[in-house]
């Protein structure tokens, strides 16, 4: 089923609108891709203009940013404690931007959005 992100038909009220065309290709969405821990997994998806996105399906990695030093490194994702977004996703180990992370270096905030841009960056806490 697909998405659509126009103009609704009705007011909020609950009265028509007139609409003045039809629906547009750019108009349409997907569904949310739900970034998940696990084995890596990547899928690569056409979107508007020919452009290509990389989508996360999996991820057991994060490029973790520590403030103090000023450097980055790689470092395995144990398990997802907070998402602000939705707190069922904690149970599911779904990641999203501002997920909170236990790494191997101690929590971090996902600051990257995993489901656009393919791959998990975050900032120690």
């Amino acid at each position: 089923m697909t998405i659509y992100q126009g103009k609704p038909s009705k007011k909020f009220t609950g009265g028509k609108l007139k609409k003045s065309r039809g629906k547009r290709r750019y108009e349409a969405g997907r569904e949310p891709t739900l970034t998940r821990l696990g084995d890596d997994a990547r899928k690569v998806i056409r979107v508007y203009g020919g452009n290509t996105k990389i989508i996360l399906m999996r991820c057991t990695t994060s490029n973790v940013y520590d403030p103090k030093s000023g450097k980055s490194q790689k470092m395995k994702i144990v398990t997802v404690k907070e998402n602000p977004s939705n707190p069922h996703y904690v149970q599911r180990n779904i990641m999203n931007k501002g997920t909170i992370i236990e790494t191997e270096a101690g929590l971090a905030r996902i600051t990257s959005r995993p489901g656009q841009d393919g791959t998990v960056n975050s900032v120690l806490l």
